[in-house]
């Protein structure tokens, strides 16, 4: 690869000193990353109507640009162009500030996801408890949106809002406690490559109850169908945004969609081996068989399928209620993770699934 870069542009480049070269470095992988998850938020509302609308008979976005694919882009020109409606005795600074608090967090916690083996953002070591702490911080901009509106419909949509993400949360911070015992591991490049040797290898066998619970505490977590009781229509008219338009609106609906692209690539490192092959274990393939090696485009697939997942769940499902959705967090979640963990303690003593080769 550097062969085709030219000398006096590699001579260039070392020539800077090396603080300068970090902060453009990190600059372009930033830039890259948001830049990717933007675009692939963005025609994720294209396919989601499209596979919805193929799941129930209708046709979807067809209009715009070739077979829909424009759609998005009409989609962000109408609502820039839409007047932004602050209510008159509203916080304005809270108002305006909500929605940045539910969208930074989730572009934020990219910075520790490894898409690679060797592309990563910030490869730090505690990289579980900063996913952890910025997914919780999310749920401050729902309170603050449904509080700075000074509406009762809006407020009352927040609180349950919160209360849902409370409660799932405690079931996703337990389910992960499984995880790091299995991987023995807070970096998430560690826990992917704990995961080496194939399909079998993938931590979604020995933690498949966790994995069950880990991927639904996330879907009520970002406030998805069938757990969408924030945005319940028939109830609380669109819930904790319901005063919110054009760009406004838009970073709620984008915070919403990179949940989902984030919690897809966070299930795929997690269970799915992230970046790895499924076929890593088949030897008979020869050594340097594509289908071998690890790729970014192995974990683009396995986001894919979770996406997938989520649109065909909102497509399937109707909404719970409210305490249907409660008691399923505290009362089934949390103590499924309790019980497995401990069940892992166990297996950890026997020395079986992912702990076999450790030493006694």
């Amino acid at each position: 690869m550097a062969s085709l870069v030219p000398q006096f542009m590699v001579d260039i480049w070392d020539s800077f000193p090396p603080l300068l070269q970090f902060l453009i470095t990190s600059t372009s992988q930033i830039l890259i990353v948001t830049v990717g998850i933007i675009l692939i938020v963005a025609f994720s509302t294209y396919f989601e109507r499209k596979v919805i609308g193929a799941m129930q008979g209708r046709v979807g976005p067809n209009r715009v640009g070739p077979m829909g694919l424009l759609q998005p882009f009409a989609d962000v020109i109408k609502l820039l162009i839409k007047e932004v409606v602050i209510p008159e005795k509203s916080n304005r600074f809270l108002f305006v500030i909500a929605p940045l608090l539910s969208l930074i967090p989730a572009l934020a916690t990219w910075a520790v996801i490894p898409l690679t083996d060797t592309f990563v953002i910030a490869d730090i070591n505690a990289g579980l408890l900063y996913v952890l702490a910025l997914t919780s911080v999310g749920v401050y901009g729902v309170i603050l949106a449904g509080w700075a509106t000074n509406s009762k419909y809006a407020f009352l949509g927040a609180m349950r809002s919160a209360a849902q993400i409370v409660a799932y949360e405690i079931a996703m911070g337990f389910a992960l406690v499984g995880v790091l015992m299995a991987a023995g591991s807070l970096n998430l490049g560690d826990i992917t490559r704990a995961q080496a040797g194939g399909v079998s290898s993938w931590f979604v066998w020995p933690l498949l109850p966790l994995f069950v619970v880990y991927f639904i505490s996330a879907v009520a977590e970002t406030n998805r169908a069938p757990f969408d009781v924030a945005e319940g229509e028939s109830e609380i008219v669109a819930g904790f945004h319901v005063e919110y338009s054009g760009v406004a609106f838009a970073l709620f609906f984008l915070a919403e969609y990179a949940n989902m692209v984030l919690i897809s690539a966070l299930t795929a490192i997690f269970f799915l081996g992230g970046w790895a092959s499924p076929f890593e274990g088949w030897t008979f393939l020869g050594d340097d068989n594509l289908l071998r090696q690890p790729s970014l485009i192995w974990l683009f697939a396995k986001v894919c399928f979770f996406m997938f997942t989520l649109f065909w769940l909102r497509a399937t499902f109707p909404r719970y209620r409210y305490d249907q959705i409660m008691r399923l967090g505290w009362k089934v979640f949390i103590p499924v993770t309790i019980i497995w963990i401990a069940v892992e303690g166990v297996m950890a003593w026997l020395r079986i699934g992912p702990w076999q080769g450790l030493a006694g």
